[in-house]
């Protein structure tokens, strides 16, 4: 059964947001777990692909966007608005406004939410969603 953490940023800043899931994935790539990032869209995962480049001086995280084929190395971050595959199910990061879809099956989910009403709004639903499927929640409150 997957384990989900809800990770609250004070701030309504989206840029904040996606630098904060810079953080979790360069941690993630760093003690070996290749996770995937899902997003609304081609825009927002050209979006975080293009700050995974930029975010900190010196840092390299291998990471591609997914469009349905399987990367060509196993050992990358793959970044999409789809599904994703098999060995990727284990650890998402959601930046989406959805539940993963067959979240049943992950391992690990990471939730990362701003102050903005949109998103705290999408995230409750999501919250519920985790709950009704009987999925303990830990929420962390990130402070600046």
């Amino acid at each position: 059964m997957a384990k989900v953490s809800f990770y609250l940023l004070p701030s309504d800043s989206a840029q904040e947001r996606y630098l904060f899931a810079c953080k979790l994935i360069e941690k993630s790539y760093r003690s070996g777990c290749f996770c995937y990032v899902l997003t609304d869209s081609a825009e927002q995962s050209r979006l975080l692909d293009d700050l995974l480049w930029t975010f900190r001086a010196g840092s390299f995280i291998p990471h591609q966007l997914y469009s349905g084929g399987l990367p060509a190395i196993e050992k990358v971050i793959l970044i999409g608005s789809i599904n994703p595959p098999g060995r990727w199910q284990n650890n998402l990061i959601n930046l989406s406004s959805h539940c993963p879809g067959h979240f049943q099956q992950a391992g690990r989910i990471l939730e990362i939410l701003d102050a903005s009403e949109a998103t705290k709004a999408a995230g409750r639903e999501r919250y519920r969603q985790y709950q009704q499927a009987g999925i303990d929640v830990i929420t962390h409150k990130i402070d600046r």
